[in-house]
């Protein structure tokens, strides 16, 4: 049988929500992706220029701390890795998470929530922080009106 983790980062706990979700219609374990320094409304503000978030999207060779290292990432054979969309790309901490463990012979299927974009070019940047051995797939686009049904029949159809 296999075993599925749902990894999420959440800036705002839309995503958070969604993957709540999405792990109760996958019958699969929940970890949350944490930076080692949250961040604040301010950090967040993609209007200046000088805020985090966008100092951070400005280079995307940055890799912000993670505040833990503890994913079982060998115990599961599917990773749902969910997160919204900055930039048009996953915040550059879904680079740390990715580079930090061996996903070699996973598959992992990523969903992202967005106010207004799709997935621009994320997956094409995110499988640089992956092995060749990995199977990356650009999933879905999820937001709050999903229901965990919903959610199921997209589980089943992957």
């Amino acid at each position: 049988m296999s075993k599925t983790l749902v990894a999420y980062f959440s800036a705002s706990g839309v995503t958070a929500g969604v993957a709540g979700k999405l792990a109760q219609a996958a019958e699969g374990d929940l970890y949350e992706i944490r930076p080692l320094e949250p961040y604040t409304d301010a950090d967040l503000d993609w209007t200046n220029k000088k805020s985090r978030s966008s100092i951070e999207m400005q280079d995307l060779s940055s890799r912000p701390a993670l505040a833990d290292r503890n994913a079982n990432i060998a115990g599961y054979d599917t990773i749902f890795l969910g997160f919204p969309i900055w930039w048009g790309v996953a915040p550059t901490i879904v680079n740390t998470f990715l580079e930090s463990y061996d996903f070699s012979g996973k598959k992992i299927v990523l969903f992202v929530t967005s106010g207004g974009s799709g997935f621009g070019r994320t997956g094409e940047v995110l499988k640089a922080s992956v092995s060749a051995e990995t199977e990356l797939i650009t999933g879905k686009l999820l937001n709050r009106r999903q229901t965990v049904a919903d959610l199921k029949k997209w589980v089943e159809s992957i």
